[in-house]
């Protein structure tokens, strides 16, 4: 996180969806696409629904992060894997988690990749619609 935007701040302080956004370097609109795929991502929302993400909600950020744009899970991956721990990514479920392409993709793995990227793309650009009014 940027100097001035951490200064003075405590480890356990909430932080804005701008300083998330800086410190994962994710755009602020995925994360708010990401808060509608993972319900464990839960920020308080306070006057005019602005955005404050607990300590533990950045780490759960910085997880999904890394899973998805590192380990190249897909969005279903990731929630299969909260759902199998209990709603946190804690490290042994990752290791005993198999990552998606761990046997060789067959033609219908990969339509079926294929099939939620355009569906992912298709909420994306619905949301993005939206956003402009």
């Amino acid at each position: 996180m940027p100097a001035s935007r951490a200064a003075g701040k405590s480890h356990a302080a909430f932080r804005t969806i701008s300083e998330v956004s800086e410190d994962l370097d994710v755009p602020q609109h995925v994360l708010r696409f990401w808060e509608t795929k993972f319900n464990q991502v839960k920020p308080l929302k306070r006057g005019g629904g602005r955005r404050y993400y607990r300590p533990e909600d950045v780490d759960l950020l910085r997880r999904i992060r890394e899973l998805l744009y590192t380990d190249g899970y897909t969005i279903k991956g990731v929630q299969k894997l909260l759902r199998e721990g209990h709603g946190k990514l804690e490290p042994e479920v990752e290791e005993t988690a198999e990552l998606p392409l761990s046997q060789p993709p067959t033609a219908k793995t990969k339509k079926s990749e294929l099939q939620e990227i355009v569906t992912e793309l298709s909420e994306l650009r619905d949301m993005l619609r939206a956003a402009k009014g």
